[in-house]
């Protein structure tokens, strides 16, 4: 009864000792405890603190009360090690529980260890061990933690909470499961108010019908639309849309990328580049512009197509290709240059168009004003343009099937035999059939007009120059050559000695060679502006980094 007596007294004495103390160096205060004792032999300096039937012990510092079965209370130190169902609660919006908690006055640390969860009314916190520092307010955990908010769970390896910010930092295996979607990453900056994140590290967010990889991101989780850089990839609608900067947003079925943008339609066997693009799920629809660059198999070949913009839209197997402004094709037995271009996947169907006169151009424009700026392809040696170039490719096979030139049908073929001769024939209309995929007859119709080298089989020698008129007539080739030509309809014409016919009557009224803009590579197919990149699609900053100590990227 003594012995009670006097550990109760004690017990007053440092209740008054330490609360004096608390006044002058705020050292902490023993608020309540069951009773106390020392062993001086195996915890030099200690108080022990512990619980009775009616009270548990309780120590209090700055705003902080901490209640366990039992503590180990160094004065001296402003120290103590707390033991057993351990509370900690800091304020209405702050507690934690564990099994043991180090508690250090001096620089207001805690140590909390053993089956750890800590709670605030948007969010918990469930790990193993964490370190409180409340001069910062600042919590961090090197075991792997588990923290659950109104919408989300997010998992992580290590992890700091910033209390005043709410702002988490993962490190580690970050992961995030939400019903919508699911986010990984190396490491990710999480605030839990706006519920947003910043990536760091090679990242993969999925969510039902999208997946989006990246190395640095921001990403709006209550909204499901962010910004993506570094290797940023989007899987969507069938597509792969790549680019240094991704924006996306699910709720508009939208999203847009810039500098080297790469989509890739694998259902329809189609790639588009450019540095600009944007994508329209909800409309089936894809823009790209700058340097835009659309490559298509067709024919077991690939026909590159270059335009300022391309335009895809349509579903599977239906998509419609739009090409506006210095459309450049290129393809292994095929170049074309035209204003713009039309590409029905449907019905195989290419239209190379030129940009409609205005009314002062359609009064003074020439003939060779004309065909300068019509549409122009080359077939092997041949320059074929006009007024409307229509390419039809069977469904199937995608081998080109046949084709057609509306007004102003102009053909010419560098004469190989001579150093000015040029072959030429024009007419109004022009209708040719492919066979395997090659050109192989063209017939030409209304107001035709020739003008052709003829040499002798056996030495070559110029026999003359035929310069005939007629309704309609028949070019059969062969190796993407004029091979030879049939008149259809009665021919009026004749053929004149080399030296009989004048240099300015060797060629057709309307008479253009156009080979400078036959593109020969796929460099060719872009000036020098296309090579410009464009600034990213949004701009935004990322939080503070963390430290090489936290972790190296």
């Amino acid at each position: 009864m003594k012995y009670c007596f006097g550990i109760w007294i004690l017990f007053l004495y440092l209740i008054a000792i330490t609360k004096t103390s608390a006044q002058e160096s705020k050292i902490i205060e023993i608020r309540e405890a069951g009773g106390s004792t020392q062993n001086q032999e195996r915890f030099p300096g200690a108080n022990i603190l512990f619980k009775s039937a009616e009270k548990r012990v309780k120590l209090f510092h700055e705003g902080a009360l901490i209640e366990s079965d039992q503590a180990y209370f160094y004065a001296k130190d402003n120290y103590f090690r707390a033991i057993g169902n351990v509370l900690f609660t800091q304020g209405d919006s702050l507690s934690m529980t564990c099994e043991t908690m180090e508690y250090d006055g001096k620089n207001r640390m805690a140590y909390a260890d053993g089956d750890v969860f800590l709670k605030r009314p948007d969010m918990t916190l469930k790990t193993e061990k964490l370190n409180l520092n409340r001069l910062k307010n600042e919590a961090y955990y090197t075991t792997p933690g588990v923290i659950q908010d109104s919408a989300s769970t997010l998992t992580s390896n290590r992890g700091t909470y910033f209390i005043e910010q709410k702002k988490y930092r993962f490190v580690s295996n970050v992961t995030i499961l939400n019903p919508e979607y699911k986010v990984e990453s190396e490491q990710l900056d999480y605030f839990t108010e706006l519920n947003q994140a910043y990536l760091y590290g090679k990242s993969k967010i999925k969510g039902e019908a999208y997946t989006i990889l990246c190395e640095r991101g921001f990403y709006d989780m209550e909204r499901e639309k962010g910004i993506f850089k570094k290797n940023a990839t989007l899987f969507y609608d069938n597509k792969i849309i790549k680019g240094d900067s991704l924006y996306f947003e699910s709720q508009r079925e939208y999203a847009a990328a810039t500098n080297n943008v790469k989509i890739i339609d694998s259902v329809n066997n189609s790639i588009i580049t450019g540095h600009y693009g944007e994508i329209f799920k909800a409309k089936d629809s894809a823009i790209i512009t700058r340097k835009a660059l659309a490559i298509n198999v067709v024919d077991q070949d690939s026909l590159f197509i270059h335009a300022d913009t391309l335009v895809a839209t349509g579903q599977e197997n239906k998509r419609i290709l739009r090409a506006y402004y210095d459309v450049r094709i290129l393809k292994s037995d095929l170049r074309g240059h035209s204003d713009s271009l039309f590409l029905d996947e449907s019905t195989g169907l290419t239209k190379l168009l030129s940009r409609p006169l205005t009314k002062q151009q359609e009064q003074v424009f020439t003939e060779v004003d004309h065909n300068e700026k019509n549409p122009v392809l080359w077939f092997d040696k041949s320059q074929m343009s006009g007024d409307e170039i229509l390419l039809l490719s069977d469904t199937k096979t995608k081998k080109l099937d046949s084709l057609k030139i509306l007004g102003r049908v102009f053909i010419i073929e560098k004469d190989t035999l001579s150093e000015t001769g040029y072959q030429q024939i024009k007419g109004g209309l022009l209708d040719g059939s492919f066979k395997d995929g090659k050109l192989d007859n063209v017939v030409i119709t209304k107001n035709t007009e020739m003008v052709y080298y003829l040499y002798n089989d056996q030495d070559l020698q110029l026999i003359g120059i035929d310069k005939t008129t007629c309704s309609a007539l028949r070019m059969q080739f062969f190796e993407g050559q004029i091979e030879t030509i049939t008149f259809l309809v009665s021919p009026s014409g004749d053929v004149f000695p080399e030296d009989e016919l004048p240099l300015n009557e060797r060629t057709l009224k309307g008479f253009i060679w156009r080979i400078e803009e036959r593109p020969e590579s796929i460099e060719d197919l872009f000036s020098e502006d296309d090579n410009k990149g464009v600034n990213d699609i949004k701009e935004f900053s990322f939080p503070e980094q963390l430290t090489k100590k936290e972790i190296s990227l």
